[in-house]
């Protein structure tokens, strides 16, 4: 899905609860359960909506004067799609050097090492 690679943090925050919920959501459910952890008044959030559609992430069914909204794209299609934008803009479509970068950057623990791993033997030409 190709708008999911332009879907800011805030967006991401909004696709979480609509991708957990296994049903349609109502706005003013999203509304609701966001106002939980963040600030943002009932406006923003319809603004997030909105963009959301927009871009290709979310569908909506208006039900008299509330509107439902469902995800377009599961979740792993929206993470290959943001993952795929930013290897390209960041380390020029390169994979080495990005695994390189967060391997290197980061302390990892023995079970991470170990799938990483196992990841690279599977993915081994000739297996």
């Amino acid at each position: 899905m190709k708008g999911a690679s332009r879907i800011s943090e805030a967006e991401w925050e909004v696709m979480k609860i609509v991708w957990k919920r296994s049903t349609p959501s109502l706005a003013q459910d999203i509304i609701q359960t966001l106002a939980r952890t963040t600030t943002w008044s009932p406006a923003t959030v319809k603004t997030m909506l909105n963009r959301l559609v927009a871009k290709g992430a979310l569908r909506y069914e208006r039900v008299g004067k509330s509107y439902l909204y469902s995800p377009a794209a599961s979740e792993s299609e929206c993470r290959a799609s943001a993952a795929d934008s930013f290897l390209k803009r960041v380390f020029d479509g390169s994979l080495s050097p990005m695994l390189s970068h967060f391997v290197h950057s980061r302390r990892l623990t023995r079970k991470e090492l170990d799938s990483l791993e196992q990841i690279l033997r599977e993915r081994k030409p000739g297996k």
